[in-house]
């Protein structure tokens, strides 16, 4: 595991109320695709929060940002916060940044879901070492 400061929020919340209204303005396929994966990480652990970063809904493990959905014009991307530390046998995650990497969506095309679980899973057990361990 990389040694990294982790992206905080003060502010995240069990629910909130911003991602509700976000989540009602982007209606139709894209809109589901996103609603189902952030569903998916918000179910990943009771410490789970959100919060509305930089117009994207993101999961928190507690305050330590861990994932995000973001809708775009024909797509959807599925971020980690840590995604360059995670295992990738399925070789889903996209993105050359230092730490962050995401999995594009596009309605109507196949998605790996049992890999993308896994890489939920993977991230949200990466972010809870983390926070435990510094």
């Amino acid at each position: 595991m990389m040694r990294t400061e982790l992206l905080r929020f003060n502010g995240a919340v069990e629910r909130d109320p911003a991602i509700a209204a976000w989540m009602k303005r982007h209606a139709g396929d894209l809109g589901s695709v996103a609603r189902h994966w952030f569903t998916a990480m918000r179910e990943c652990g009771d410490e789970a929060r959100e919060v509305l970063h930089d117009g994207c809904p993101t999961v928190c493990l507690g305050d330590a940002a861990f994932g995000y959905v973001a809708v775009f014009s024909s797509h959807v991307n599925v971020g980690f916060f840590q995604g360059a530390a995670l295992p990738d046998p399925a070789r889903l995650l996209q993105g050359s940044g230092k730490f962050m990497r995401h999995v594009k969506l596009t309605p109507g095309k196949p998605t790996n879901e049992s890999a993308l679980r896994a890489l939920i899973d993977a991230a949200w057990l990466d972010i809870k070492a983390r926070v435990e361990h510094g």
